[in-house]
């Protein structure tokens, strides 16, 4: 590739890293304000596959897009990197397991008092929302946080690929958790998902892409793949940014042609809860262990972000009577953004 292009490319992607947080506000904006292109895109279909439970599905642009992401996620993981766990079996082991069972049992906690809450339709979607977001893996753009905070690469990778492994396992048990904490519909949907349809639709986007990536990474070697790394950066900067606008054009303009405050707000103070002490948690297990800087920050991005991602697309899939299920996995997917932004200078930066 000519230099000059690498440069105008590594620029562009320098710039839409920097200003990541400002441009993914606005795509959720554009999607309230002028949904119209999400929802387009919504409708084109490349051909139907059949799912358990979900049925015939659609292979639309979302799932194709969050495909490439993890596919790309995968290719960016090194053998070399994951090697030394070796070590560090126990420490992998117990974040892997922390970022799932913390938060649930957080939820678990304040279940009686978000009983209280004046819409029991309200709570509903905000608690299979939560399910949702608690049962996806660890998020891939977690390892970028770490390495941008000198953590230990080898074992944020390594929490990434074992939760994304595991998740046909891990996710229907969390759906299963969840479905006995909600009632009517929204239980059997739940229970109904964790019984067949995520394992097929979670191997399908998830799992075999990511080993996909990991596979051609192989293949063509280091070389090859840092050579194409800055053009793959920057398209999964743009797909990321396409798939939330098209993922939230379904629910937000709904949410704030007739906005309901006191919901939103019930929303945004229990996503921030749940993220808050999830990186916590990822603390937590760094004290506990009496861990360096480096694997501390692996720990605190890795147990604070989830792909929601790919939790957007499956309540598109499989829970498309309820589009305000969404709106906590829009919220959490910026505020785990804001949050890591925050750690990241107030934990990382100020140590330096």
């Amino acid at each position: 590739m000519p230099e000059h292009k690498l440069f105008t490319i590594q620029s562009f992607t320098h710039f839409i890293h920097r200003f990541f947080l400002p441009l993914l506000l606005a795509s959720y904006a554009l999607a309230a304000c002028a949904p119209q292109l999400g929802l387009s895109l919504r409708q084109i279909s490349f051909g139907t596959i059949t799912l358990p439970a979900l049925g015939q599905t659609n292979v639309s642009p979302s799932l194709v897009m969050l495909s490439f992401l993890l596919f790309n996620a995968g290719l960016g993981i090194q053998t070399k990197e994951l090697w030394g766990l070796r070590q560090k079996p126990q420490l992998l082991l117990v974040g892997f397991l922390a970022n799932m069972i913390v938060p649930i049992l957080l939820i678990i906690t304040l279940r009686g008092v978000m009983g209280l809450w004046h819409n029991s339709d309200e709570l509903h979607n905000l608690l299979v929302g939560l399910a949702l977001i608690i049962a996806m893996p660890i998020a891939g753009s977690s390892a970028a946080w770490a390495q941008n905070a000198n953590g230990n690469l080898g074992l944020s990778l390594g929490l990434v690929l074992l939760s994304t492994i595991l998740s046909p396992l891990t996710t229907p048990l969390v759906l299963h958790l969840f479905g006995f904490m909600t009632k009517g519909d929204f239980a059997e949907d739940l229970h109904e998902m964790a019984q067949q349809g995520t394992n097929a639709f979670l191997c399908l986007t998830v799992v075999l892409p990511s080993l996909l990536g990991m596979s051609v990474h192989y293949v063509i070697g280091e070389k090859r793949t840092s050579c194409i790394k800055p053009c793959l950066k920057l398209v999964n900067f743009i797909v990321l940014l396409l798939l939330n606008y098209s993922n939230a054009a379904t629910s937000l303009p709904q949410a704030f042609s007739r906005p309901d405050w006191d919901f939103l707000g019930f929303i945004l103070g229990t996503t921030i809860a749940v993220c808050t002490v999830a990186f916590f948690a990822g603390w937590l297990v760094s004290w506990f262990f009496k861990t360096d800087k480096s694997d501390k920050a692996a720990l605190m991005f890795s147990l604070g972000m989830n792909n929601n991602g790919t939790g957007l697309v499956l309540a598109a899939t499989a829970l498309a009577d309820h589009p305000a299920v969404m709106l906590p996995m829009i919220f959490y997917t910026f505020v785990q953004q804001v949050i890591a932004a925050v750690v990241d200078w107030r934990i990382f930066k100020t140590e330096d």
